[in-house]
Order: C-alpha cells, then sequence, then structure tokens
C-alpha cells in the first residue's frame, strides 16, 4: 500500500468524459485525458486491508494491491510487469471488464470503491507510449503445432500462452479481421479496433500465425486440422435467443448482434451490401434486453440519428444501492446507467412483448403488458403473469433483440470432431478443459456459456495449460493468480 491515509484524502474520480450531444456525432472513444497526478492518487486509495477481496472478485486473479502500490510509488514499468503477470490483454479489460474487482474492493462496503478498472487502463496505455510492450518470444520451440479456432478474448489469450510455451500456433478466425465479438459486437465508442490491431501486430511478432476469412467446412478442409497436434475451440456463444411471438417474421426484427456487426464493420470500412433495415435513422427503435449488449445498441442507434429510442427490460427496476440479498462482495444485481443511456433513452422494466404488428411485410407497432413474478408453488423458478389492464401499444420501426445467447453454433466443426455438447448446449468438457474427443479443447464462452471479458481470458490462459500439460507431461504456464511472464 502506497499511502495508508489515502482512501481518507482522496475521493473516488474519473475521467471526464465529451458531452454527450457532442459525441454522438461519430464513433470515437469519448474520455478525456486524466493527469499523472490524479491517477495516482486513485491508486493511494486502495486500502491495506490484510484480505484483498479485489483479488476473488477478478477471474484472473489480478494482483491488484500490487500494482496500485507501484503506480503510487510512480514505478509504471514494473506495475505494467505485475499487471501482464495475470491479463494478456489490460487494454481490453481496461475498457470493457464490468470491473467486479470493484464491487469486491474493500472500500465499497461503506465508500465508492477504488477505480481500479481506470488504472489498469492507465498502466498498459503509459506502457505502450513508453516502448515498454515489446514481443515476446519463446526462447525453444517444442515443434509441437496447436489450432485455436476462434479470434476472440479466449482465442487470443490460449495462442498467446502456448505461443510463450514454445508450441507453433494457428489461430483461425472465419471472418475477415481478428478480434471475435471484440471487433465485431463492441461499438467503437466503447474500443476502438486500433486497439485490437495494435496487439495482434505484436502477438505476429511473437510467432503467431492468423488465418483469416478461414471458414472450416467451406474454404478450409476439415481434413486441415489434421496436422495440428491440439485443437482449442474458442468459438463463442454465437447464438442468439429469439422472441417466438406473434409476428416474429417481420421485418425490421433484428438480432442485436447483426446490427452492431454491420456498423461496426462500416466503420471498419469493410465491404458490405447496404441494408437499409439496419439503419437507424429517423426510425422509432425498440430494444429488447436491458444489458450491455441492449446498452451498445442504444448508443449505435443514437448516432444513427433514431427518431425515438426505447429499451425494455424483463426484470423489474433493481434499486440503486446494493440489495440486502446480494451482500458485499458479491456482484449485486442494481441499477446501472451507461454511457449509452446518458445518450438518450427511455427505460421500462417489468415489461413483456406479446405480439408484433406491422403492414407490407414490415414492422410497425408491438405491444407490450407489464408483468410481475409469482412464486411457483413447486418451489421451482417465479412464474411470469401479467398484469391486467396494462396492455400497451408502441412505435416501432426497428426492433433490435438484446436477449442474451443460448451457446455455441451446433454442426459444422463441432458436428465434424463429434465434440459432446452439455445440457444446456454448451461444449462439455472435464476439469482439464479437454473434450470428449483425444486432443480438442475449449475454453470461453462455447465452454462456460455467455459470460465476461475476463472470464474469457482466464477460461483461454487456463486451457493453454491444460493443452501444454497434455503434450508436455509438465507446464511452467502459471494457473489463475499466482503466475509470472518473461520481461519483454
Amino acid at each position: 500500500m502506497g499511502k495508508p491515509t489515502g482512501f481518507k484524502e482522496f475521493t473516488r474520480e474519473l475521467p471526464k468524459k465529451r458531452a454527450p450531444q457532442d459525441r454522438v456525432k461519430d464513433y470515437k472513444e469519448f474520455y478525456l485525458p486524466f493527469p499523472e497526478e490524479k491517477i495516482r492518487n486513485q491508486a493511494a486509495r486502495c486500502m491495506d486491508c490484510g484480505v484483498p477481496t479485489c483479488h476473488a472478485g477478478c477471474p484472473l486473479g489480478n494482483l491488484i494491491p500490487d500494482w496500485n502500490d507501484l503506480v503510487y510509488n510512480n514505478l509504471w514499468k514494473d506495475a505494467i510487469h505485475r499487471l501482464h503477470a495475470t491479463n494478456n490483454f489490460p487494454e481490453f479489460t481496461g475498457r470493457l471488464c464490468p470491473a467486479p474487482c470493484e464491487e469486491a474492493c474493500v472500500l465499497s462496503i461503506n465508500e465508492p470503491a477504488v477505480t481500479i478498472e481506470e488504472i489498469e487502463k492507465q498502466i498498459i496505455e503509459r506502457a505502450f507510449n513508453e516502448g515498454w510492450v515489446l514481443p515476446v518470444r519463446p526462447e525453444t520451440r517444442t515443434m509441437k503445432k496447436i489450432a485455436v479456432i476462434g479470434s476472440g478474448p479466449a482465442g487470443l489469450a490460449a495462442a498467446q500462452q502456448l505461443n510463450r510455451a514454445g508450441h507453433f500456433v494457428t489461430v483461425y478466425e472465419r471472418d475477415a479481421k481478428v478480434g471475435g465479438l471484440l471487433r465485431y459486437g463492441i461499438p467503437d465508442f466503447k474500443m476502438e479496433k486500433w486497439v485490437i490491431d495494435r496487439r495482434i501486430h505484436l502477438m505476429e511478432a511473437e510467432g503467431i500465425t492468423f488465418r483469416t476469412d478461414a471458414r472450416l467446412g467451406d474454404n478450409v478442409p476439415f481434413d486441415d486440422l489434421k496436422a495440428y497436434d491440439a485443437i482449442v475451440l474458442c468459438i463463442g456463444a454465437t447464438v442468439g435467443r429469439d422472441l417466438p411471438v406473434e409476428g416474429r417474421d417481420l421485418e425490421g426484427i433484428v438480432p442485436a448482434m447483426k446490427f452492431l456487426a454491420r456498423q461496426n464493420r462500416v466503420v471498419g470500412g469493410e465491404p458490405l451490401e447496404d441494408n437499409e433495415i439496419l439503419n437507424a435513422k429517423g426510425k422509432h427503435v425498440i430494444v429488447i434486453g436491458g444489458g450491455d449488449t441492449g446498452s451498445d445498441c442504444i448508443g449505435t442507434s443514437n448516432r444513427h440519428g433514431a427518431a425515438s429510442v426505447t429499451n425494455f427490460e424483463l426484470l423489474p427496476k433493481p434499486p440503486k444501492g446494493r440489495p440486502e440479498q446480494q451482500p458485499w462482495p458479491y456482484w449485486p444485481m442494481r441499477l446501472r446507467t451507461s454511457t449509452s443511456h446518458d445518450e438518450g433513452v427511455h427505460r421500462e422494466w417489468s415489461i413483456n412483448t406479446k405480439k408484433f404488428i406491422g403492414a407490407n411485410g414490415r414492422v410497425e407497432k408491438l405491444i407490450t403488458t407489464q408483468i410481475e413474478f409469482v412464486p411457483d408453488p413447486n418451489g421451482g423458478r417465479p412464474q411470469i403473469k401479467d398484469v391486467p389492464g396494462t396492455e400497451r401499444e408502441w412505435p416501432a420501426d426497428l426492433v433490435l433483440l438484446a436477449l442474451g445467447f443460448t451457446g455455441p453454433e451446433p454442426g459444422g466443426l463441432i458436428e465434424h470432431l463429434g465434440v459432446a455438447l452439455d445440457e444446456r448446449g454448451n461444449i462439455r468438457t472435464d476439469g482439464q478443459y479437454a473434450t470428449n474427443v483425444p486432443h480438442v479443447f475449449a475454453a470461453g464462452d462455447g465452454r462456460r456459456g455467455q459470460s465476461l471479458i475476463v472470464w474469457a481470458i482466464s477460461e483461454g490462459r487456463e486451457a493453454a495449460r491444460a493443452v501444454d500439460l497434455a503434450l508436455m507431461g509438465r507446464t511452467e504456464l502459471p494457473t489463475k493468480g499466482d503466475g509470472d511472464l518473461p520481461r519483454a
């Protein structure tokens, strides 16, 4: 701990943002520069808490008090080394993670938590600016070849760890560019894509091969995988949850990821056919789903110039404070207002979409009712019940379904390999990330279900360790929270 009285002297402070009316005019990140003195003051708020529960809150086991202390003491190069010891991509998590570590911060029991995520971002950006982040190539090669399928955060983490263990790694990505949902699901106003490209250039310099536009079973034969000693499936949970109600087949009712991916391709300059349906300009937009994906749809719709944006959430409106049944240090289900919400949206809770209505094959409005959750007399999940007399009609020119994901895409590679799925439709593995097929492993959302970026990176790291152990009979790759990486 750098300053014993820091948490008493300094209040929580984050970088200021460009005004909503200005930032909706572009797709750039909108946080303004944060002076170094303020960053160090924020690091000084980290307490000598004895048991740093932020470790437990972080799926990566990041050594948070260590690098907070180093930042306060102006030891930035040591701080990035400590941060990279457990997190391959702090430039991603420092922008995109919901920061469960902050909810687990001891200070957050009765004060605003330490700004852990922002300090993390400041460390890695300082390191890149100073030229401290360099390619780390293995000293020797094992001559083992590994295919990583999917280039999202789980696949990238697995690839980097396996490469550092000395294996030859090839990453297959079916899209035109590397990054998975980081590139095609996250809007540029949350993370500009040069952030991904900067890291990919380093990974290529480390010896990792990336094959894009590589659709296994289509333009890349499945037999190509026979050349590898192991395969790691990091294919994500890309099957979106649908809303099977009357009128669902009308045009203008679109899965959120289709909407977001198209806009990211436009911003990235990728060639694509124009699709008026996927542009919100001048339209009354309804976003169904109140999570992060729904928030991203709101921000994108506002940047298109939507006539109105309304957000539906099935669950009741959560409290602003921590609910009694979710005590510290657990993750609380409380009201969260994103930067996209600040840009303009009408939010509705406890609302259920009953029917879509349209003309000439296109949606024009939808019907909802308010709902309540009634206890199941048999002790099961609470049942949803419509509240009588609450039926309402809403104008809707574009409806975006942000209802989460049900699992990886069935068939294709999974069917070809003969990989077994669990009862939820995810890839089944044992305690060492191994599937039922010899030398085939899995990590990330395709294995554990839809989750957070920090869980994806953690899964990729842990799966890499399991693969290395299986191939070599031993491994020096770190496990959660206790690892270290060679200095560049």
